[in-house]
């Protein structure tokens, strides 16, 4: 099947999850097109079934902000006709599934028919979606949608709450591939980050204020004061500059690494006992699973999506949101012994092979030849 993608091409989760499963798709003899502003981060050299259309956006002195949706609904238009795409899969209700409803009814005049299948990651529904400038458009763009998609049932029950959802909403998880992480490093690669009787506790996100990254900071505060550790920061963003402020006046700066925006995770997870996840609400929690894939235990927020990854007691733990006490004291629970770490540890690689990638994208597959049997049945 030719299959276009539209999705942000950033370190987000959804970007993430997108292009994996397009990468994934195409090694399954599917040929798949790409369409956004850049080429995503985590797609490395093409090849002969990937391809990438760059949506460019003209700049007007008229237009003060750039209309976007302009733009990439007449790119989609050019790439479906011009490659023979026979379905649309967008990520992100809005701006992507309500441009993709656009470039449908301007296929339509010339009697193309595709289908347009719409995944919901997360905050295009319960922070972006919920707004009341955009929440009508979100629902049209959701029930003109020939199949629905949601990353966790919780996200699936969220968007059912909030709108007038007409559609179906079928429950496909975020995956792993666990082919592509790395655990041949070398202790000498270790000692780059932490000393031999130190922990190393990581988080890995866009640094949003959703993600409570002083929260972060403040667990591994109290972390710190019981055993030696060291804190790995792996991503940018609004809040960063208040974390790295905060950690000063802790007198932990030099405990507290902040490596910035990195395509090594798999290097930095390996060498990771602990990963925290203290986040306001997670759709799904991808960034505790790739965690759990290295075999790293995750303390978390029992929020969102992230208890239908992070098992209780098993995997690592869940906390109410904001109670740093319990998540710290869950932490040197799970840090203090070598062997009942080293058992979460592997508690938490068993359980992430339920969300394989190799289990995940039949699901996609079978989505996707519904849709393309429903093409001639939406009235658009």
């Amino acid at each position: 099947m030719k299959i276009a993608i539209v999705c942000y091409p950033t370190f987000g989760g959804s970007g993430v999850v997108a292009t994996e499963l397009g990468i994934a798709l195409a090694e399954r003899g599917h040929e798949v097109h790409f369409v956004t502003y850049q080429q995503p981060v985590r797609l490395g050299l093409l090849n002969n079934n990937i391809y990438f259309h760059e949506v460019h956006v003209p700049q007007y002195p008229l237009f003060r902000y750039q209309p976007y949706e302009l733009a990439l609904s007449s790119k989609l238009v050019d790439t479906i006709k011009h490659y023979g795409i026979e379905l649309l899969h967008v990520h992100y209700a809005i701006p992507h599934a309500y441009a993709g409803y656009m470039a449908k009814k301007m296929l339509k005049e010339e009697d193309i028919y595709i289908p347009m299948v719409t995944t919901l990651h997360g905050t295009d529904i319960t922070l972006v979606g919920n707004h009341p400038f955009y929440k009508s458009a979100v629902t049209f763009s959701i029930n003109k949608s020939d199949v629905v998609t949601a990353v966790s049932a919780d996200l699936r029950q969220k968007t059912l709450d909030i709108f007038d959802v007409e559609n179906d909403i079928e429950v496909i998880p975020n995956f792993i591939d666990s082919r592509k992480y790395q655990n041949a490093f070398t202790d000498c690669q270790r000692s780059l980050m932490a000393s031999a009787d130190e922990r190393i506790i990581t988080h890995i996100s866009n640094f949003r204020k959703v993600k409570r990254i002083t929260d972060v900071v403040s667990i591994f505060y109290k972390v710190q004061k019981e055993i030696p550790a060291k804190l790995i920061m792996v991503g940018d963003g609004p809040e960063k500059e208040k974390a790295e402020l905060q950690c000063e006046t802790l007198g932990i700066e030099d405990k507290v690494l902040f490596l910035g925006n990195s395509n090594e995770i798999d290097r930095i997870l390996c060498f990771s006992d602990l990963f925290l996840l203290p986040s306001e609400t997670e759709s799904f929690g991808l960034a505790a699973l790739e965690a759990m894939a290295n075999k790293v235990a995750v303390v978390s927020s029992n929020t969102g999506g992230i208890p239908e990854v992070n098992e209780q007691g098993i995997t690592g733990y869940l906390s109410d949101v904001g109670n740093v006490d319990e998540m710290a004291a869950y932490a040197l629970d799970i840090l203090r012994d070598d062997s009942r770490m080293a058992q979460f540890k592997e508690n938490a690689y068993l359980a992430s092979k339920k969300f394989e990638i190799t289990n995940i994208v039949p699901l996609y597959e079978e989505v996707y030849e519904k849709a393309y049997k429903s093409r001639f049945k939406n009235s658009y």
